[in-house]
């Protein structure tokens, strides 16, 4: 448990959404944490799968007929890094909302403290996971899990392989109106063909699965008992009583993701849309 734990936090075991709703309700509860007093920690899943680009990606390295053709909608994070191919089954997502005057100032000692849950989760899991021991050059930069590696925020797995290890889990954060919010993609099992597919890239699936590894291959258990037991990890570590949105905070985030998330203004060049301009 943190120096957290005696603050108000709830866990949110989240349905699958759409990929800009998912992002839109990081924003609705970053304003809850504010102005309710109520910190939010929740593990969810995307459907229909998306692939979600960093904040600074450029939108040509996107495979759009790809996309169009695989049925993969593509929003973009606040949060920087390379791109990340999210479905309902591969991928287990997660979310910590936490007012910033509460966590280290300190960007490297945030991470440390947010990602201990989601290293205690794996373990939990039979993973033998850790953050990356040496930094590993990149591959492809606009992927996520084929950038360069960075002891600072990137999991991998076994840990005890040493340079050897894969990446398991990217994991980004940002700052917004007092406010930290820190989310991070786990990989459950590996889709290699859609996490290259919807780049406009020629790289092979193999260039990805021998980067890249899941809580599946490494320790066999089953999705539902993965998702449940980093939920518990994340409660435990905050105290969190077990919860769902708030009246209205729905509402906010489909909103926000018709202005924002979902919008091309947004995924394309970063614009947000006024009210009047939908």
């Amino acid at each position: 448990m943190s120096d957290l734990a005696d603050r108000e936090w709830r866990l949110i075991r989240d349905d699958p959404r759409a990929g800009d709703v998912q992002m839109a309700i990081e924003e609705v509860a970053a304003r809850t944490a504010l102005e309710d007093d109520l910190r939010t920690v929740r593990v969810y899943s995307w459907e229909p799968s998306t692939l979600s680009l960093g904040y600074r990606q450029d939108p040509e390295t996107v495979d759009w007929e790809y996309c169009d053709r695989e049925g993969v909608d593509v929003t973009r994070r606040q949060t920087g890094g390379g791109g990340i191919y999210h479905d309902r089954y591969a991928d287990i997502s997660y979310t910590i909302v936490a007012p910033a005057d509460e966590v280290p100032g300190n960007l490297m000692d945030c991470y440390d403290l947010f990602c201990r849950p989601v290293l205690e989760g794996l373990q939990r899991m039979g993973v033998d996971a850790d953050f990356a021991a040496v930094e590993q050059s990149s591959i492809y930069q606009p992927s996520c899990y084929l950038r360069d590696i960075n002891p600072a925020h990137d999991v991998v797995a076994p840990a005890s392989a040493g340079e050897d290890a894969k990446k398991i889990s990217g994991n980004a954060q940002y700052r917004q109106r007092d406010i930290v919010i820190q989310h991070g993609s786990i990989s459950y099992d590996l889709e290699p063909a859609h996490h290259v597919g919807v780049f406009d890239t020629g790289l092979e699936h193999e260039t990805f699965t021998d980067r890249v590894t899941s809580i599946r291959e490494e320790a066999g258990i089953d999705r539902e008992e993965a998702v449940d037991t980093l939920a518990s990890a994340l409660g435990e570590w905050c105290d969190a009583d077990e919860s769902g949105w708030q009246a209205g905070e729905l509402e906010a985030a489909r909103d926000l993701a018709d202005r924002k998330f979902g919008a091309d203004a947004w995924i394309r060049n970063r614009e947000v849309l006024e009210a009047s301009e939908q």
